[in-house]
């Protein structure tokens, strides 16, 4: 219904498809570039409506004021800084100690909100422009591997060979043929180091990803300062007080952080002579905000824990390199096809030389965006080519300083 609504509103250039975005991340990755995007451009929407079609503000005008005369009132005290004295305590007489209470944050919200936006996206931007270096096209693997759920058994099995037929050609393409000292130290280093991103190594693909993993996680955390900045408050504790508030009173009152009264100075020129007035103003945009940084605080935690706890499984997957193994050997003994111990061998050796960091992860998106049958079908096609390569037979898993042999 929702797309339907879109599609209406704007010509149909709209689907959820096209906001869906492409399949080649996992779903904590969409959390991040994706759903938390559009609820910060949903908030900035919000309040940009509540800005500019509304009245952001309202004063307390003194008795001799005409009507422009509050307008001007209104309109000089929004666009200055208003500052928040407690109803029960003295208005300061020095101006400097008025002026560090001020409010220098409600007149752009919109901008910080969707600036926020831009820096959950950007890590997802970098990757979709980088990631056909190297050299496979991951969208289209990914999403023709979930298209052989929809079709005929035929159809489903011929796409799903082409597919396999595609990473063969692009794993064997992606070798090195010149072996000399500095390709050995690099291979060395890229086995257990992946953030070299060698594409002749296997890694690329990988070492990236895992560089964008730890974009999103440095992102999130950096979100709790950049509010801090911003709204020139501990935002980051903001949500403790929350819920010391939920938890106290049943309801979240008024905060100091956000608040819906203020103070605001200005001066009128009259000739030679300069007249000062303090007024008192209210912010109801205030009781917007307060709702949706408290939301927001919440938010930041949750999508802080799932990314951070997805980089360091991401981590162990790729530094460890029984996973990989183990990875493939699960998908190949449910097919029944490791019955001997050869064939344990040749699977490590297929894993770990064929396959490599890049194909496993290729394998791993396919599995994130269809299901674990179109992997092992896909898995079982890739182990029959690797079997029917003559120099496969005689190689051994612990035969890396013969690998330029081999070939």
């Amino acid at each position: 219904m929702g797309e339907g609504v879109l599609g209406g509103l704007f010509g149909g250039y709209v689907s959820w498809s096209k906001f869906k975005g492409t399949p080649n991340d996992d779903w904590i990755d969409r959390l991040n570039h994706l759903w938390t995007v559009f609820l910060l451009a949903l908030f900035a929407i919000f309040v940009s409506t509540s800005q500019f079609v509304g009245n952001p503000i309202y004063c307390w005008a003194p008795a001799e004021f005409k009507d422009h005369w509050v307008d001007y009132t209104k309109s000089i005290c929004w666009v200055s800084n208003t500052y928040y004295i407690p109803m029960k305590e003295v208005i300061p007489v020095h101006i400097p100690e008025r002026t560090e209470q001020e409010l220098q944050y409600y007149q752009w919200v919109p901008i910080i909100l969707l600036f926020m936006a831009l820096m959950f996206k950007f890590p997802n931007v970098l990757w979709n422009i980088f990631n056909d270096g190297s050299g496979v096209n991951v969208d289209k693997v990914v999403v023709l591997a979930e298209a052989t759920q929809m079709g005929s058994p035929e159809d489903r099995e011929k796409c799903i060979k082409h597919i396999a037929i595609y990473m063969d050609r692009w794993l064997e393409t992606n070798r090195e043929t010149k072996y000399n000292v500095v390709v050995r130290v690099r291979q060395r280093l890229t086995k257990y180091c992946m953030f070299f991103c060698a594409k002749k190594d296997g890694t690329y693909l990988t070492g990236f990803y895992m560089f964008i993993k730890l974009l999103f996680c440095v992102n999130v955390i950096g979100q709790f300062f950049l509010l801090n900045a911003f709204l020139a408050m501990e935002y980051n504790l903001y949500g403790a007080e929350v819920i010391n508030y939920l938890s106290e009173k049943g309801n979240l009152r008024e905060s100091p952080r956000f608040p819906r009264v203020t103070l605001c100075d200005f001066q009128i020129r009259q000739l030679q002579n300069l007249l000062r007035y303090t007024v008192q103003c209210v912010l109801p945009i205030n009781l917007f905000n307060e709702k949706i940084f408290a939301f927001f605080w919440f938010w930041l935690v949750l999508v802080a824990t799932v990314t951070i706890a997805s980089f360091i499984f991401w981590l162990w997957r790729v530094f460890f390199l029984q996973n990989k193994n183990r990875y493939c050997k699960r998908y190949l003994k449910l097919l029944d096809l490791i019955q001997t111990g050869e064939d344990k061998k040749l699977c490590m050796n297929f894993a770990n030389h064929y396959l490599r960091d890049d194909g496993i992860f290729v394998l791993r998106l396919v599995t994130k965006n269809s299901t674990d049958l179109v992997t092992a079908d896909l898995l079982a096609h890739l182990w029959k080519i690797y079997k029917d390569k003559p120099y496969n037979r005689s190689r051994l898993p612990e035969d890396d300083e013969k690998e330029a042999l081999m070939r």
